[in-house]
C-alpha cells in the first residue's frame, strides 16, 4: 500500500511525537523516519516551505539514531527539535 503526503506526515509525526513522549526508540523506528523523510524530500507535492527545511534534519535526526548507542539521550539531546517538527509538521498537515 502506497502512503500519500499526508499518510506520511502523519506517519512520521506519530513516530517523533512517540519517541519524544516515551523517551525511547529502536533502529527500525529510526530506518522508517528516514525512509519517510527521503520520499518526502523527493516528492513535489511538498509545497509547504517551511517543513521542506526542516526535512534534512530530520533525515539527520533519523540517520544518527540508527547508529546511536544511546537512544534516550539522542532523543533528550532533540527534545527542542522534536517539538519544533512535530509542530511543523502539525501545521503543514492542516493545510
Amino acid at each position: 500500500m502506497t502512503l500519500n503526503v499526508n499518510n506520511q506526515l502523519t506517519l512520521l509525526k506519530d513516530l517523533l511525537d512517540e519517541q519524544k513522549l516515551d523517551c525511547c526508540g529502536n533502529v527500525s523506528e529510526y530506518q522508517q523516519i528516514t525512509r519517510i523523510v527521503q520520499s518526502l524530500m523527493n516528492n513535489s507535492n511538498v509545497t509547504d516551505k517551511q517543513l521542506m527545511q526542516l526535512l534534512p534534519e530530520i533525515h539527520y535526526y533519523g540517520k544518527e539514531g540508527e547508529k546511536t548507542q544511546d537512544i534516550e539521550q539522542h532523543i533528550t539531546a532533540n527534545n527542542d527539535n522534536l517539538n519544533n517538527w512535530i509542530n511543523a509538521i502539525h501545521q503543514s498537515n492542516l493545510n
